[in-house]
């Protein structure tokens, strides 16, 4: 049975259903559609699928305009009347098994669309690559670098920020493994800690000198690490 409903009504009274007393006699076995696997629509070439694999069911109830051409699924196939349907999704399929009639004899347009064929990422000019690839990646990692807007010590702003930015897509790269992203998540917090020495030592440093037993707790060690940091940059192995 189609469904558990369809199932209950049979059993209350399978004679309405079965006997001479059923409404429409069932059609032959050659008029009833019959699912396939991937693997029997691949069995049975050379054989095509008709309408060049477009879904009849969205074509037709599309109105059968030129958008409602969508290509079928081979996952979703029907045999029926000696010939083979593919269909866009489950529930296409679905339809067509219940009035296979009503979509198994249509005609394609003379006008289709084009085929649309896999590209390699590495193919694209420079911005489709970025869009496709790393588009998302990188906005985060943009809009982390302008809420921050970070200044490491005895380099430029742009220089810091290229190199936040690339800490940061190191850091979440999902193709990396995990201890690998693990490790550039410890340098981009390294990174960004000494990024707030400078505001730290401003704030500390303003007014008179101060002897050391006054300053902050702290204060002589961020200094020294923020000396110590002039002529080097941040490495990333």
């Amino acid at each position: 049975m189609a469904s558990q409903e369809e199932l209950e009504k049979f059993l209350s009274r399978p004679d309405v259903y079965v006997s001479s007393l059923a409404s429409h006699p069932l059609p032959p076995p050659y008029m009833l559609p019959k699912k396939l696997t991937a693997a029997e629509v691949k069995a049975l070439f050379p054989l095509r699928a008709e309408m060049r694999g477009y879904c009849p069911v969205t074509y037709l109830d599309g109105k059968q305009r030129y958008e409602a051409l969508v290509p079928g699924n081979i996952e979703y196939a029907a045999k029926y009347q000696d010939k083979v349907y593919i269909f866009e999704s489950e529930e296409k399929l679905q339809k067509f098994m219940r009035l296979p009639e009503k979509y198994w004899n249509l005609k394609l347009p003379h006008k289709l669309p084009p085929k649309k064929e896999p590209m390699l990422l590495t193919m694209l000019p420079l911005a489709g690559y970025l869009e496709q690839g790393v588009a998302t990646s990188l906005i985060k990692a943009l809009h982390e670098v302008g809420s921050l807007k970070p200044k490491y010590p005895f380099l430029s702003v742009k220089e810091t920020a290229l190199l936040f930015v690339s800490f940061h897509l190191k850091a979440h790269n999902p193709r990396s493994s995990e201890p690998v992203r693990q490790m550039y998540r410890k340098k981009l917090l390294q990174f960004v800690e000494h990024c707030q020495l400078i505001p730290y030592l401003g704030t500390a440093m303003a007014g008179l000198y101060k002897e050391p037993r006054d300053r902050p707790p702290g204060f002589d060690d961020r200094l020294q690490t923020f000396l110590s940091l002039k002529g080097t940059r941040p490495t990333f192995v």
